[in-house]
């Protein structure tokens, strides 16, 4: 009976803690103060967190089960919104390639071991610093572009039931996954991830198992910022802790998205094949060949 009481007792904590958020916004805001800075470390891996995701996902599946316009509008919004980091993202592919020619050339042809261009103030750098930070447009793409594929069906699916069941079927196997699956999955990720980034940018170290009053009582006294700058190599790429705020980017992203893939799989099933697709803006290729590539799962 304890887990029933504790489970309820954070579904009604939920709606004051997110009630005290908003009415409290310096408080968790105003990043000048160590303690502002612990809140938000300490809130955004807590329970008090999860139940608020968990209580407004459920609100809002109730009120969208009332007027399907409301569930329509999140999953254009979502899937807009993962359109446009990812189409941005993917650009970050012609600049590794650019980049990669520009330190063949200059390091080849030219025998210079640094890259130096700006106007007024000048950017100087070691040739290995420019060949290193190839890797963060990789990850880039890989971490922003996630939620953009999987909008325009591009991961790769294995089937061993879903493609001989019916219309029906499938959208219920759809919403069986992205809410046992993939939100989950999101969800653990998430957890990890975010202690993982914050040891990389403050001292005291923090961690899942610290209080709040230790993060805000204690630990906010000995604070400040510590921002990873140490590279692999003497003169190399020395802003890895972007690679720790990518992956609580790629968390956030894939969560939002396995939120419009259940509304969209919800709604479809509820409107019926006609509805398949609505309001869904998949990239048009140009090209026959390609497009028919690509409709093949």
């Amino acid at each position: 009976m304890e887990w029933i009481v504790w489970f309820f007792q954070n579904i009604a904590l939920a709606f004051y803690n997110f009630g005290y958020a908003v009415t409290h916004p310096l408080e968790w805001l105003n990043w000048g103060d160590p303690k502002a800075v612990m809140r938000v470390i300490y809130y955004g891996g807590s329970v008090e967190f999860f139940f608020v995701l968990l209580v407004s996902f459920v609100l809002l599946t109730a009120v969208g089960m009332w007027r399907t316009q409301i569930l329509w509008g999140v999953v254009r919004g979502l899937e807009g919104f993962a359109n446009t980091v990812g189409r941005l993202a993917a650009w970050a592919g012609l600049l590794m390639v650019l980049q990669q020619i520009i330190i063949v050339v200059i390091q080849r042809i030219f025998l210079e071991a640094q890259i130096t261009f700006g106007f007024g103030v000048a950017f100087s750098k070691d040739i290995s610093w420019y060949a290193e930070e190839l890797k963060f447009y990789n990850a880039l793409i890989v971490c922003l572009c996630a939620a953009y594929t999987f909008v325009q069906g591009g991961h790769v699916r294995v089937d061993l039931v879903y493609a001989a069941v019916g219309y029906r079927a499938k959208k219920i196997i759809d919403m069986l996954g992205s809410l046992i699956l993939m939100m989950p999955a999101a969800i653990l990720t998430w957890m990890y991830s975010w202690y993982f980034m914050w040891r990389h940018l403050v001292t005291p170290k923090v961690s899942a198992s610290d209080t709040f009053q230790r993060l805000v009582d204690g630990k906010s006294r000995a604070f400040k910022w510590n921002v990873e700058t140490i590279g692999f190599s003497p003169n190399g790429f020395n802003a890895y802790f972007l690679f720790k705020v990518l992956l609580v980017l790629f968390c956030a992203m894939v969560f939002l998205q396995a939120v419009a893939f259940f509304y969209r799989s919800y709604l479809e099933l509820r409107e019926g094949e006609e509805s398949e697709g609505k309001y869904l803006d998949k990239d048009v290729l140009g090209d026959n060949d390609a497009e028919l590539v690509a409709d093949i799962h």
